[in-house]
């Protein structure tokens, strides 16, 4: 697997789709100006770019894939992160307030010279692959000891399947996957997926939203290879092989093309809004 080539096409392709979502959460919390946002499983980090062009304060934070990582340091790390230094010529000093992407646990981007995060985000869609609810439990159990009294945790799930186009789709994930590989096949989401990882992780539920999120792309290729880097059908390549992914993918597909040779699939996701007690 060309890693590189996977976290370009997410970057590229795939995680735009989300972008309705992270505007809608930024829009109800009004994240701002006195906004300090940790965001877990950050990953190319467009979700960051978005709240700090909102002049929030941004961390994110992630353990799994140092390609996107890469790709959220040039999107973040820019020349306006750093400040001219007073003393000799050239030096500079990184802001107090210039975005972190860190490597690691949530451990890893606690700042003790900082004050306490105020917004934590789980963008990463929860309750559609097995053990990934009780995955994201534990990492918010290691990050909301860094966030504020109060502070807002942000979940994001699926929305009903019979409102999700992509559902039909996603099923090439559960019918290929072996079974006896374990976890990692892709399920529906539950209805009660992100309120029972509240409740695990003591979070203190403060509303909830829809937001549609259509998924469209300039052909099948597009829409297999931006699929594909979500890492639902990691499990599925495993249990078969790359060339028969792409092709029961390529065949789901089918019904969502249009004339034109696009791929159009409204979609429906879900947000929770926690409260750290």
């Amino acid at each position: 697997m060309d890693l590189r080539a996977r976290a370009r096409d997410w970057s590229e392709i795939q995680e735009r789709m989300l972008v309705p979502l992270h505007e809608a959460v930024y829009e109800r919390l009004d994240v701002g100006g006195g906004t300090r946002m940790l965001g877990l499983g950050c990953g190319s980090g467009l979700a960051l770019l978005m709240a700090a062009s909102r002049g929030a304060a941004v961390t994110g934070v992630d353990s799994r894939s140092p390609e996107l990582l890469d790709l959220a340091r040039r999107r973040l790390l820019s020349d306006t992160a750093e400040d001219p230094g007073a003393g000799r010529a050239g030096s500079t000093r990184v802001r107090a307030d210039a975005p972190r992407i860190v490597e690691g646990s949530p451990e890893d981007a606690a700042d003790p010279t900082a004050p306490a995060f105020t917004l934590v985000t789980a963008f990463e869609p929860t309750g559609c692959r097995a053990g990934d609810s009780e995955q994201l439990g534990e990492l918010l159990a290691r990050a909301t000891p860094l966030a504020a009294r109060g502070a807002a945790v942000v979940l994001a799930g699926w929305g009903p399947p019979e409102r999700c186009a992509t559902t039909s789709v996603l099923r090439v994930a559960a019918k290929l996957t072996d079974p006896m590989r374990g976890t990692g096949g892709w399920r529906p989401a539950l209805r009660d997926d992100l309120e029972e990882v509240a409740q695990r992780a003591g979070l203190r539920p403060d509303g909830s939203g829809r937001v549609a999120c259509p998924f469209g792309y300039a052909d099948t290729d597009s829409a297999v290879r931006g699929l594909l880097s979500t890492g639902l059908f990691d499990a599925a390549v495993a249990a078969t092989d790359r060339e028969q992914v792409d092709k029961e993918l390529t065949e789901a597909l089918h019904p969502h093309q249009r004339p034109d040779g696009t791929v159009w699939m409204p979609n429906v996701f879900r947000y929770l809004i926690a409260r750290v007690p």
